[in-house]
C-alpha cells in the first residue's frame, strides 16, 4: 500500500541507539538558519485551526517526480530525520489515521515514541493520539496488531463491511453509507472531542478528503530520488473527476526545512491558525 505509514513501520519497530536529537536541518523559510536540531526547528509546532470541524492534514513522502511508492511501499523514499519529523507531527494531533489498506498491509503503527509520549502526557493528553482506521467494503482482520495497542482506537467501517464485535479498547463506528464519507467521519471525531486529524495514507483516502474540500494542511517530504514509474502519487485521481481540475485548490507555503538533499515542506489551505 503506497502510503506514509509503510515508510515508517519498520523504523519504529527497530529503533537503534541513535538519538533523534542527532537529526539536523537547515531552515530555509521562514527565518533562515543553518545546521540546527530538527527538534529545535519544530519547537512550538502545532496545527492550525478550523471552525466547526476537526482540522485535517495529510503527511506524505514522494520522490522528486511525485511518486509515493518504491517497490510497492514508501519505505526508502525518506530518511530517518523524516521519520522523526513524522512522529513530531503525530504528537501534535488528537487523532492519526489511515485507510484500511494500510491496516491490511502493515498492521499500522501510529505511536509517537517514549519522549514525545511523555511530553503529551505532561500536557494532560493521552500518551499517543487516537488511532483511526477507515475501511471501505472489504473485510478487516480483528487479529491485526493495530488492535493490540493501549492507545485509544477508532475503527470506522462502511454500512455493509463484514465485521463482528470490536476487540477491547476499540470504538467501532458503522457508517450509514456503503463507504464512510469524510464529513460524516469528521462529525464523529468532533463528537469525541477531537479537533485535529492527521492522515498518513493512502492516496485513495487522501483523494476522498480532497474531493470534499477537507484538506487543510499538507506535510510533504520530497526525497532526493527520481523513479520514472507509474506508482501512485500522494493523492490518487478523484473518481468521476476532480472539482479542482480547472480551478486548483490554492495553498500557502508555511515552512521549508532541508535535511541533506531532502526537503520538508508544509502548506496550509485555508484555516485560521
Amino acid at each position: 500500500m503506497p502510503d506514509r505509514l509503510n515508510e515508517v513501520v519498520g523504523y519504529d519497530r527497530r529503533m537503534t541507539a541513535e538519538t533523534d536529537a542527532a537529526h539536523r536541518v537547515d531552515r530555509l523559510w521562514p527565518d533562515p538558519a543553518v545546521d540546527i536540531p530538527l527538534d529545535e526547528a519544530m519547537a512550538g509546532y502545532e496545527p492550525g485551526v478550523v471552525r466547526g470541524r476537526p482540522l485535517v492534514a495529510i503527511n506524505m513522502v514522494t520522490s522528486i517526480d511525485g511518486r509515493a511508492q518504491l517497490d510497492g511501499t514508501a519505505e526508502g523514499l525518506g530518511s530517518r530525520a523524516d521519520r522523526h519529523l513524522m512522529r513530531i507531527y503525530r504528537a501534535a494531533f488528537d487523532a492519526v489515521g489511515s485507510g484500511a489498506g494500510t491496516l491490511r498491509a502493515t498492521g499500522v503503527w501510529l505511536r509517537v515514541g517514549d519522549t514525545l509520549a511523555a511530553q503529551r502526557a505532561a500536557r494532560g493528553q493521552p500518551p499517543n493520539p487516537t488511532g483511526v482506521v477507515v475501511a471501505g467494503t472489504e473485510a478487516i482482520d480483528p487479529a491485526s496488531p493495530w488492535f493490540d495497542g493501549n492507545e485509544p482506537r477508532l475503527l470506522v467501517i462502511g454500512r455493509d463491511t463484514p465485521f463482528g464485535d470490536a476487540p477491547p479498547g476499540t470504538d467501532l463506528l458503522r457508517a450509514p453509507t456503503e463507504r464512510p464519507e469524510p464529513r460524516w467521519i469528521l462529525e464523529r471525531l468532533a463528537e469525541r472531542g477531537i479537533t485535529s486529524f492527521l492522515l498518513e495514507g493512502g492516496p485513495g483516502i487522501n483523494a476522498a478528503f480532497l474531493a470534499d474540500d477537507l484538506i487543510d494542511e499538507v506535510y510533504w517530504t520530497v526525497g532526493a530520488h527520481l523513479l520514472g514509474t507509474d506508482a501512485l502519487p500522494m493523492i490518487a485521481p478523484i473518481p468521476g473527476g476532480s472539482p479542482f481540475a480547472s480551478r486548483p485548490r490554492g495553498g500557502r507555503l508555511v515552512s521549508v526545512l532541508r535535511h541533506d538533499s531532502e526537503l520538508f515542506l508544509r502548506y496550509r489551505f485555508g484555516g485560521e491558525g
